[in-house]
């Protein structure tokens, strides 16, 4: 084959290989579309029913979630059930935003050595790790509410005290947005290692971001937990914080920019707490 016929031949498949990862790559956003829609929609029919089953009054001027008891004859199973399926479509809905430029880094590292079914099933199994990580943190989450709100029934005094707890926490929460930890945090969130293009290499990546994501939202996904989890304004406001801080270019300034927010919002918190005991 003459130097000009191979030149010509090599050029060919590398317009054809562009060809295939551009295809490939609108796919897979595509389908994170798909699964954003879905799991919006489906975050807004829960918030609805939520809505119309209302909440139990509580010592202390606030109201208890349905969320963390069986209720209407249901077993602690079937509650616990309901529970992470309404927590896996919540955290779908608000960690796909910033979890896909991280699913398309780790597609463009290892895309030139996998064909186009073996990149899909690397990212497939990416995402799983990353589900269950998220996944296993929602049921140490209702283990942890049903308890406290088994006690909270039991004990009118620990109920009272929880309007002043949450604004603590939401204190907390505010205040490491602002430390250097979750600075390193971020900037750790925007880098892709070299790794093989591997199913176990896949799988330990994805339960590696999963425990950094979890990590660097812990404090905002806390807001969410102990406000409200059917406050759907919240949860747009918090998917926001969460995405902006990941993609916007100075990470750390948004994370202190929602941080003095929620400071704020922790004061005003106390207040309310402080008048209504």
């Amino acid at each position: 084959m003459s130097p000009l016929v191979r030149a010509v031949c090599t050029s060919g498949q590398r317009l054809v290989t562009r060809r295939a990862a551009r295809s490939s790559q609108r796919v897979f956003v595509g389908v994170c579309a798909l699964v954003f829609g879905a799991s919006v929609a489906a975050t807004l029919a829960h918030g609805a029913s939520m809505a119309a089953m209302g909440a139990l009054p509580m010592p202390g001027g606030w109201s208890m979630s349905t969320l963390w008891m069986p209720t209407c004859g249901r077993t602690w199973a079937r509650a616990a059930a309901s529970f992470i399926g309404m927590w896996i479509v919540m955290m779908a809905a608000m960690m796909l935003p910033s979890l896909m430029p991280t699913l398309l880094r780790y597609r463009d590292a290892i895309g030139s050595r996998a064909s186009a079914e073996r990149l899909a099933l690397l990212t497939m199994l990416v995402s799983g790790a990353y589900a269950v990580v998220w996944t296993a943190l929602g049921v140490a989450v209702f283990a942890l509410g049903a308890s406290l709100a088994a006690l909270e029934l039991r004990w009118p005094a620990l109920a009272r005290s929880m309007p002043l707890a949450v604004s603590v926490v939401v204190l907390l929460a505010g205040a490491l947005q602002f430390s250097t930890w979750k600075a390193r945090r971020l900037a750790c969130s925007r880098t892709t290692p070299s790794l093989p293009a591997d199913a176990p290499s896949a799988w330990r990546y994805g339960l590696r971001i999963g425990i950094d994501c979890a990590g660097c939202c812990g404090g905002l996904t806390a807001i969410v937990l102990v406000v409200g989890m059917t406050d759907l304004r919240l949860m747009a406001a918090v998917t926001a914080a969460i995405t902006a801080e990941r993609l916007a270019p100075d990470g750390a300034l948004v994370a202190r920019a929602s941080g003095a927010i929620a400071v704020a919002g922790a004061g005003l918190l106390f207040i309310k707490a402080l008048s209504a005991g």
